[in-house]
């Protein structure tokens, strides 16, 4: 099945999409110390590649990616020509981004995924779950009124709520490879995500420069495989889809 790159389409195109109520993916990532066999897009790749590869099979529209998200120096400082956002200011931005979409006719549908951090609830996360909640409850006073749901015709409010139809559907974050089904395989510039980035962008990984630098989280590079990162990709890729066709 077909799908369509913003950045690359025309408004037909653009609104035919609005009009089917096809999925719209925002891949989020970060520009990021990955030791040296990693390129810093890692986790913004992984983002789109999941996203496209999604797209592939049930149709919709990628967005172009925010490539700058909250990178934190966990992993290593300013030296290590990490691009650090502050949360606060990619909460900001992907309102803005998601505020654009509400507003040009965008209402469900809509899927952020993230490749970046494997603990739950952390910044760069929490940044666009807020973000997506901020607009949603503005949209429900804005429709309701103050005390909305506290109206006699709202008793059933959450009876009633079913997939995208319900206003807490409309914009879901992703934390990518922990979907439904995946076996729990983060790390940082190790085996998985160089195996997922590997299979997703071949050539990326570049195995003979893991000997330059002494980081213990990349120890594990060296196992890297197309085959692994397929599986990883495909258990994603088909939870997505199952959420999509879900509703």
């Amino acid at each position: 099945m077909s799908f369509i790159k913003m950045e690359t389409s025309y408004p037909k195109e653009v609104e035919q999409i609005k009009k089917d109520c096809k999925p719209v993916f925002l891949p989020v990532g970060t520009m990021e110390y990955h030791s040296y066999h990693c390129p810093f897009g890692c986790d913004t790749l992984v983002a789109l590649g999941v996203a496209e590869k999604v797209a592939e099979k049930v149709g919709g529209m990628v967005l172009p990616p925010v490539w700058y998200g909250v990178a934190s120096y966990a992993v290593g400082g300013p030296d290590k020509n990490t691009i650090n956002v502050d949360v606060d200011t990619l909460e900001n931005y992907v309102h803005c981004i998601l505020k654009s979409l509400f507003d040009s006719g965008f209402k469900k549908n809509i899927f952020i995924l993230i490749a970046h951090q494997t603990e739950d609830y952390m910044p760069m996360t929490l940044a666009c779950m807020k973000a997506a909640k901020k607009l949603i409850m503005a949209e429900l006073e804005e429709k309701g009124g103050y005390g909305w749901w506290g109206k006699k015709e709202n008793a059933d409010f959450y009876e009633n709520l079913k997939g995208s139809d319900s206003p807490w559907n409309k914009v879901r974050v992703i934390r990518l490879p922990y979907t439904k089904n995946s076996k729990g395989e983060g790390d940082h510039a190790g085996v998985h995500e160089c195996s997922m980035l590997e299979y997703l962008y071949p050539g990326s990984i570049k195995l003979d420069r893991l000997d330059a630098s002494e980081d213990w989280f990349a120890e594990t590079a060296d196992k890297t495989t197309l085959s692994h990162g397929k599986d990883m990709v495909d258990i994603c890729v088909n939870d997505i889809i199952e959420m999509i066709k879900g509703e």
